[in-house]
């Protein structure tokens, strides 16, 4: 089948895009690494000596990142629905962290560790229709949020990607009742016509 004239807008764009090129030549999974890279460096998310969850993981770009910061005796804990290629030192279980039986896997892996960091760049397979879009992409927030709010411990943190839209400031201010400190990050490597933003949540105050 031929491609649409969008669809091969959209991949010149990618091609030609500086984040695309720079992620390949050092060997990222994805340009959404850079994304990543640049909440740690000015947040201090992600330090030595801590478990992370990793939720959304494929290709696995954050979990191989976020592996070579922790250190080996940490955990590191990737989720996704799809396959992705093996990482050494990061644990992938593939299924649906709605299941039950995911979440066992989860509690077998940690064997008691305290997870310090959620990360969730979870979205859904875009339509191009908002009014479908962002109920989906809201709706995996809301997922993330109660798996981070499920595992975290007291302190942790989360970082959520959320589209700005319908949905958005409700679900802020739910984070912000689970968190002392709630912040809102664009990344540069984020497309700039993209409406997606990271909500960064500190502080975990557990039930």
């Amino acid at each position: 089948m031929a491609r649409s004239k969008s669809s091969n807008q959209w991949m010149q764009e990618h091609l030609n895009d500086e984040y695309v090129k720079k992620a390949k030549a050092l060997g990222y999974r994805s340009r959404a690494t850079f994304k990543l890279i640049e909440i740690i460096e000015k947040d201090k998310l992600v330090q030595t000596g801590m478990n992370v969850v990793d939720l959304g993981a494929a290709p696995g770009g954050w979990s191989e990142y976020v592996r070579g910061i922790v250190g080996k005796k940490q955990k590191v804990v990737a989720l996704d629905i799809l396959d992705i290629d093996p990482i050494d030192g990061v644990n992938f279980i593939q299924g649906d962290f709605r299941d039950n039986e995911v979440y066992e896997q989860l509690y077998r892996i940690l064997d008691g560790a305290p997870i310090d960091v959620v990360l969730s760049d979870m979205a859904p397979n875009l339509s191009g229709n908002k009014a479908i879009d962002q109920p989906g992409t809201m709706y995996l927030c809301e997922l993330a949020l109660e798996a981070a709010e499920a595992i975290l411990v007291e302190g942790g943190s989360f970082l959520v990607k959320v589209f700005q839209g319908t949905g958005f400031d409700a679900y802020k201010k739910q984070v912000a009742n689970s968190f002392d400190k709630v912040l809102i990050r664009k990344p540069k490597s984020s497309r700039a016509r993209s409406n997606e933003v990271y909500i960064l949540a500190k502080g975990f105050k557990k039930q």
